[in-house]
């Protein structure tokens, strides 16, 4: 792999270094190295990496949903855009957000100002720029449901294009950018369009018992105590959340599985198909608590994958891997994983490496 820079000399001036530990850039706390690590912080120094990103990187936000699965790892490209803009119209907040800006203070940050619609997504980690992409949600909401627009720039044009909800193609834990964009671009700047007549989203376990005239600040509140007493401190214990995502399965499928778990829980969609619990699926295969080279499945809650004890990412990896493998075995239903895990040459899935 070529490098293009000397150590702590970066491209036009842009910060970087090299032979760079990433052990503390991921909240698996796994060990690893990349070559070199840049830190773009505009259009400019982005454009001053045309050349690296014809081999083999990474886009690296906070590093709360990536695994390192070998020693190794590509060129990382870590953006340090910054910066918070509101916009006010008669009936909307347009918020203009950098994506390095850290995905919770931008929850605190809208909920201060009076501009209610984030707070079910309150504590979820990681940066600004990665939510699109992974479109993610929490307790009845997504990000795709406030996205305007998402600013995108390209490395084969070495431009920047405005994309369109619509063209963002937002699906459950997707998006176009893990999709045909995939390493084609990296997202710069995220608009977010909030509705000054906010009606609050308390659907979802442990929000159903608060009073419907709740305040966005009281379901954010609530909300943080839910994911405290639920998933383990990465500081603490390394982990990454939720590592796989809720399987959805057709009627038929849930009609079986109701018959011989009456208690399953599960959501209706609205093309029809139903969401299944994974931590549920985990747990009932008996695997709650289960240990591995020193990574364990937590024992309060079996969707998160711990390294409990100094555990390598490879050793991570062949826990999800079992973890998989004794689910699809009782229930014959396939978890896919939502943390994305990284190997010397780039993103791999679940088998690969094995």
């Amino acid at each position: 792999m070529t490098v293009f820079i000397c150590n702590d000399i970066s491209i036009d001036n842009m910060k970087s270094h090299q032979h760079f530990s990433l052990k503390k850039n991921n909240s698996f706390a796994v060990a690893a190295t990349t070559p070199v690590i840049y830190y773009p912080k505009n259009e400019k120094e982005l454009q001053s990496l045309s050349e690296i990103t014809e081999h083999e990187f990474y886009i690296l936000g906070e590093g709360s949903n990536t695994l390192f699965v070998e020693d190794k790892a590509p060129v990382m490209i870590k953006p340090e855009f910054l910066g918070i803009r509101v916009e006010e119209s008669n009936h909307f907040y347009d918020v203009h957000v950098a994506s390095g800006e850290n995905w919770h203070s931008l929850v605190c940050f809208c909920i201060e100002q009076g501009i209610n619609g984030l707070e079910n997504l309150a504590l979820i980690p990681g940066s600004v720029g990665a939510a699109p992409v992974q479109n993610i949600g929490a307790y009845g909401v997504e990000i795709a449901d406030f996205i305007e627009s998402v600013t995108w720039f390209c490395f084969q044009t070495n431009k920047s294009v405005l994309l369109s909800k619509a063209q963002c193609e937002f699906d459950y834990r997707a998006s176009i950018f893990k999709k045909s964009l995939k390493n084609k671009g990296i997202i710069t700047y995220v608009t977010l369009r909030f509705p000054k007549n906010w009606q609050a989203e308390l659907s979802y376990k442990g929000l159903s018992c608060l009073p419907k005239n709740s305040k966005a600040i009281d379901i954010m509140d609530t909300v943080i105590g839910i994911r405290n007493s639920k998933l383990p401190d990465p500081k603490l214990i390394p982990n990454a959340g939720s590592f796989f995502k809720n399987p959805l399965v057709s009627p038929d499928k849930f009609s079986l599985m109701k018959a011989a778990y009456p208690k399953i829980p599960y959501y209706p969609q609205e093309d029809g198909s139903i969401k299944l619990a994974a931590g549920w699926l985990i747990e009932v295969s008996g695997l709650k608590g289960y240990q591995m080279n020193g990574a364990s499945v937590h024992d309060q809650q079996a969707l998160v994958l711990t390294n409990s004890n100094a555990a390598s990412g490879a050793s991570i990896k062949k826990l999800a891997e079992y973890v998989q493998r004794i689910v699809c075995d009782r229930f014959e239903i396939s978890l896919q994983p939502e943390v994305r895990m990284i190997a010397e040459h780039g993103e791999i899935t679940l088998g690969d490496l094995s």
